[in-house]
């Protein structure tokens, strides 16, 4: 199929070359007109001569992003354009702008290029998370063909930058001000050999939008100096941007080429992420985090046992525990490279190794494949550490704790404490024979202990031997 889409494009370059028209722009008009209907039955046919599953699992990995974000630096960037729309709490439009982002001011430029960073940063699977477009969205009307419009325009059409603000505004929940940005960037994509090297020419061409919405908020009051008028007073307040907190890449670079069927969206806090968005706004099924799969698993079990329950903190260490001993032998039976699953049955073993009862983990886990009824999540997402740590840390008050206990009980024992844990004023240390002799007399009006020493016999007092 790519050696038909290379005839087809090079067959129109030889067409429109002999009639000295300008390759380039018929090639973005092109994208533009056909893009909804040609490359979704491309993507039908795709799917189904070359086994490609129209849905997959997240498939873009870490190094993919990490080679984009490499070129987010002042020497390597080739973003060309960056459109955006500042959003205040009504859901108005406040301004709209579009810029060639390589002409920039130095510090502006810099400020931007952190944005878009931020947009590729944390976790995959958690803070990166790869949807796939359902099919109808990419039929003609659809998000998936709307974005490749938009991609084809490079941000240089305001009426499609414009309807990109409005999808957005509509899509997006938020209750205050907000500035949603796009970038728009064409990479050279190197051929590499099987060991990593670059070899330096381009294997392919990847341009792509990078979306990010950001917070816009208002600094807090403070005092500060005012020079214009030699006091301090209090700083005028005024709204800056905060780091993205929702974005998507799109198309996704899925083994180093475009993938226009996924698109990678990115959330700064996956515990509770912005898939209205998601879903509403970018038109794919949404997924769940490790972040909140992890918490659902926690509430899962904290549900059986009982929130009351005193055991709860060790049976949570314990469940965590044995997921990681888990993971560990699986990785040492299969590879370190390889994802370890978890499935009903192993979370069924697994609890019932951490001492809960076979109804208990027999329910947990059929709730357990109710709430994953089509993708089974991987261990390392249902583990966590954090529990595990806690535990250690745990552990190792309990054990200095009775340590002290012990060693208290030994000073008890030894006179040297009361059972309060008050000190005692006088302690003595004499053997049986010595201690029979000590007898108690009042001198000068006090209470005193009289103990005989021999001429060959000495005495120390607070560890200083004592003057007789």
């Amino acid at each position: 199929m790519s050696f038909f889409l290379y005839y087809f494009f090079m067959l129109l370059q030889t067409h429109f070359t002999s009639l000295k028209y300008d390759y380039t722009k018929i090639k973005s008009i092109l994208a533009l007109s056909i893009a909804p209907t040609f490359f979704f039955g491309y993507n039908r046919w795709a799917c189904e001569n070359e086994n490609i599953p129209t849905e997959q699992e997240d498939i873009m990995e870490k190094k993919e992003v990490l080679e984009l974000k490499r070129r987010f630096k002042k020497e390597s960037c080739t973003i060309t354009k960056l459109a955006g729309c500042y959003v205040n709490n009504a859901k108005e439009k406040v301004v709209t702008f579009t810029e060639d982002f390589l002409n920039l001011e130095e510090e502006e430029f810099f400020k931007y290029l952190e944005i878009a960073s931020k947009t590729l940063s944390g976790t995959f699977k958690n803070n990166l998370v790869e949807l796939a477009f359902p099919s109808e969205e990419e039929l003609d009307g659809g998000v998936q063909a709307s974005l490749m419009g938009l991609k084809a325009t490079k941000l240089e059409q305001e009426p499609a930058n414009e309807a990109f603000y409005d999808l957005v505004i509509k899509n997006y929940d938020y209750p205050s001000n907000y500035l949603i940005l796009l970038f728009y960037d064409v990479y050279d994509v190197p051929v590499r050999t099987t060991d990593n090297m670059k070899l330096g020419e381009s294997e392919d061409v990847y341009d792509y939008i990078l979306c990010a919405i950001c917070p816009v908020k208002l600094t807090k009051a403070a005092l500060g100096y005012r020079e214009n008028e030699n006091r301090i007073a209090p700083r005028i307040r005024d709204w800056v941007v905060d780091a993205t907190d929702t974005g998507f890449l799109f198309p996704a670079f899925t083994d180093r080429a475009t993938d226009i069927h996924h698109v990678l969206v990115y959330a700064k806090n996956p515990k509770d992420p912005h898939k209205e968005f998601w879903e509403n706004g970018l038109g794919c099924a949404s997924k769940y985090t490790s972040t909140e799969k992890k918490n659902a698993f926690t509430n899962m079990v904290k549900s059986s046992v009982g929130p009351e329950n005193e055991d709860l903190e060790d049976i949570l260490a314990d469940v965590n525990q044995n997921i990681s001993d888990f993971i560990v032998n699986e990785k040492l039976e299969k590879g370190e490279k390889k994802e370890v699953l978890l499935t009903k049955k192993d979370v069924e073993e697994i609890l019932s190794d951490s001492g809960l009862s076979d109804q208990k983990a027999q329910k947990i886990a059929a709730s357990y494949e109710e709430f994953f009824p089509e993708e089974v999540p991987l261990a390392d997402e249902i583990l966590d550490t954090k529990v595990i740590k806690n535990n250690e840390i745990r552990q190792e008050k309990n054990a200095l704790k009775e340590q002290v206990q012990t060693l208290t009980k030994k000073l008890e024992e030894s006179g040297i404490i009361q059972e309060d844990g008050n000190d005692i004023d006088v302690v003595l240390r004499v053997s049986e024979e010595k201690e029979k002799a000590i007898t108690t007399s009042i001198v000068d009006g006090m209470k005193c202990l009289i103990i005989p020493l021999e001429a060959d016999e000495s005495a120390t007092i607070n560890g200083k031997k004592a003057t007789l």
